[in-house]
């Protein structure tokens, strides 16, 4: 499984095709989900990025992760 540094994660942000985020260390493909269309999430969230603490205020919790594929590691 591949290993991403927040630089290389950036690089995921929607305007590219892919789009991940990593949440507690491991990186998601949301590419499918119409509410990451574009690469942002509800007008509020940028994809390419480490969303571990934002999800403390989100409506909903991690579980909504469980339907994406893991596609890797967040590199510390």
């Amino acid at each position: 499984m591949k290993e991403y540094t927040l630089e290389e994660l950036s690089e995921f942000n929607g305007k590219n095709g892919k789009v991940y985020i990593a949440y507690d260390g491991q990186v998601y493909d949301v590419s499918d989900s119409y509410l990451w269309e574009d690469g942002t999430h509800q007008g509020l969230h940028e994809s390419g990025e480490d969303l571990t603490e934002a999800m403390d205020e989100a409506p909903h919790g991690p579980e909504t992760f469980k339907d994406f594929p893991v596609v890797g590691t967040l590199k510390k």
